[in-house]
Parts: C-alpha cells; structure tokens; sequence
C-alpha cells in the first residue's frame, strides 16, 4: 500500500451537540449519585432559546433537571445574551417518562440481560502512548486547547463553539509520519479581524498542541476558512444527543455500531459493552499480541452473554486472531453485569466523558483504559 491519508475530527463542548450530550450526562451523574441502580434513558435537542430534555428514567429520587441544564450551559460559557444563548434566559422543556416495564423484565438484576440488541466496537492502535489513532488524538486535544485558551481568557474574543480537524499522512507500513493539514474553526466575537485569530490559534493552540516533529513546510493550517463564525452554539445550528458518535469513539478508524453513549445507563449495553471492547482491545495491544486489535460485540435483549465476539488485528498479530478471540472470551466477562462490576459503571462519571471523546481518556482515571489484564491475555495464548 501506498502512502496515504486518514482524516478525524473533534468539537467542543459549546458545538450545540456537545452540549446537549453533556446536560444528558449530567442528569445522568446526577440519577446515579443517588441512586445507583436508576435506569436513564435521556434525550437532549437545543435551537435558539430553547431546550427540550426527553426520555425515559426510572428511580428512587429526585433531580431538578431544569437546574441541571442550566449549570452545564453555564459552565460550558453560554452565560449572557450576547453570544446568542443564555443559561439563564433560554426556555427548558421537560418530557419524561418511566422505562418500559417490558424491557425490565430482560434486564434487573435477576436476569441481567442486555438492555438491547446491537452490536458495538472496540479498537486500540499503537500509534500513540494511550493506544488511540493518531488523527482523533490530536483533534481532541486540540479541541481541549482552543477551550483552555478561552477559559483562562488568554484572548478576550473566543466563544464556546468550535471544531477542529487533522489529516495525518501515513507510509506503505501504516505508520504515520507527518501531519498533512489542520482545520481549527471558533466561534468569536464580531469586532475581531481574521488575520488575529489566525496568529492567535496557530501560537497558542496548534503550536503547543501539535509536535512539531509532525509538522513541516508542507502542512496546512486553515483557520475559520470561511472568514466568519459570529453565529454558534444552538442559535447558529440544533443540537442533539448522540450526534458525534464518531467523534466519541475513534474518529472513523474503526467501525461503529450506531448506538451513541450520552444519557444512558450502564445496563444499555451501547455504551457499557463499547467500553469493555475498548477495554480488551487496548490490552490486547498493550500485551504486545498486535499492532492493531478490533474487537466486536453482540447482543440480543434480556440475554446476558454475547450472542458473537470477534477479534481483528488486521495481519498485525502475533497469533492466528481465532486463538487470540478465544483467550479474550476467556480473560474478559462481556455480560453486561459483569462489565458494570468490573469498570465499575454506576459511578457518576459520565459528564466528564461527554466531550472530548469517551475512549482514550487516561487523564480521568476510567477504568477501560487500565492495561490490567495484559498478563492474563499472555497466558491464556501460552506465551
């Protein structure tokens, strides 16, 4: 193969999107602070002035969740009229439900079945100390800089809003040796010129983000290309829970099942099940047993074991990838009680992970970035 290029994308926490995924989240830590075994199903969408929170939930307690909403927004920074959305001002509609008692018979504890059918998809690669793919690493963490950079108010004209993007080139082995091009676009105020924020992102977001091994005379730094981003947040597009899936995950290097993550419980297997295939697939490539793992998982509802598992390392093993699935089976425990046990799910940890991607977060402590099963996987191949 050739050399070739792999594009990812990120946004942050005020892209209308994230938004909406955080205040699901936050309801969702808020449920599970109190009652750990509270069953959440929640929905977000934002526009101009208005958020509507939907879904099905099901405990013990109670959480204000119109004041929930409001404190995300206002720590995401959309706090006065000016930047076209206020946590104060904006209208919040509430429209909640308890969980269909259909779908609990499958999955209390008793039985402890899926919450649904589905399939979901792990994936780890060498290409970075927290085995994530190169291009998704960098744009998160881009994304997480031009955010820093607004909060500790190095320029006085970012808005919460923004996206970024890389392309990295890669050679005839996969291996990736440059970075071809970065978009980085933010919301800003309207008195700015386009010649500031260019010099401003490119020295105190690209620069200190980017290795400057990776970049050279050849890459490309777009900057707003379209000259203007007055407009952000919900009032320059909607909102909705689970719309950057992708960017959630591993930026387009592996597959997705469809199901997003924000506002559910540990018991929908779309979010706990794609946390444990992350789980054994970065210790996979942790242990050494391949370059690249993917890993797939299926599940049928109110049935506790997967209906499939399959194991891919794409020519990269160090064994057949038939032996290595039958030593992941072996090491890890997919039924979805076991995964909430093991990473410990009814914890409220989920808001953090509402933006800036679920997989590859070292930095806050998840447990399905520990490579703490590496020895067993070892030994269950015989080596």
């Amino acid at each position: 193969m050739s050399h070739y290029f792999f594009t990812s994308e990120s946004v942050t926490e005020g892209h209308p999107d994230k938004i909406c995924d955080q205040i699901s989240d936050a309801i969702l830590d808020a449920i599970l602070e109190q009652d750990p075994m509270g069953r959440v199903a929640c929905e977000t969408t934002a526009s101009t002035g208005l958020v509507h929170i939907m879904g099905e939930i099901s405990t013990s307690c109670y959480v204000d969740i119109q004041k929930i909403a409001r404190e995300v927004i206002r720590e995401i920074g959309y706090d006065r009229a000016k930047y076209g959305f206020d946590c104060d001002t904006c209208g919040i509609i509430v429209n909640i439900d308890e969980q269909s008692s259909d779908i609990a018979l499958g999955t209390n504890d008793e039985v402890g079945g899926a919450g649904d059918q589905g399939m979901m998809f792990g994936y780890a690669c060498d290409e970075t100390p927290e085995l994530m793919p190169l291009a998704i690493s960098l744009s998160h963490k881009l994304a997480r800089r031009l955010t820093e950079v607004r909060k500790t108010s190095q320029v006085d004209y970012l808005r919460p809003d923004g996206k970024t993007q890389v392309t990295v080139e890669y050679d005839e082995n996969r291996n990736p040796v440059r970075v071809d091009t970065i978009v980085l676009s933010t919301q800003h105020a309207p008195d700015v010129s386009l010649e500031r924020i260019r010099d401003d992102m490119i020295r105190l977001v690209v620069q200190p983000t980017v290795p400057a091994g990776l970049l050279d005379e050849h890459t490309k730094i777009f900057v707003n290309p379209t000259g203007r981003f007055v407009i952000g947040g919900p009032q320059g597009d909607s909102g909705l829970t689970g719309r950057k899936i992708i960017v959630d995950t591993y930026g387009g290097s592996a597959p997705h099942g469809g199901g997003a993550f924000s506002g559910k419980d540990p018991t929908k297997v779309d979010r706990s099940a794609a946390y444990a295939a992350r789980w054994a697939a970065k210790n996979v490539v942790a242990a050494g047993l391949a370059k690249r793992c993917q890993i797939q998982l299926a599940y049928a509802i109110g049935v506790a074991q997967p209906v499939s598992i399959l194991v891919e390392t794409f020519g990269t093993g160090r064994i057949p990838d038939g032996v290595l699935s039958e030593a992941v089976s072996k090491v890890f425990d997919f039924r979805p009680g076991a995964i909430i046990r093991d990473l410990d799910l009814r914890k409220p940890i989920y808001r953090r992970l509402a933006a800036y991607g679920h997989m590859g977060r070292e930095d806050l402590g998840v447990r399905w970035e520990d490579c703490n099963r590496t020895e067993e996987l070892l030994a269950a191949v015989g080596l």
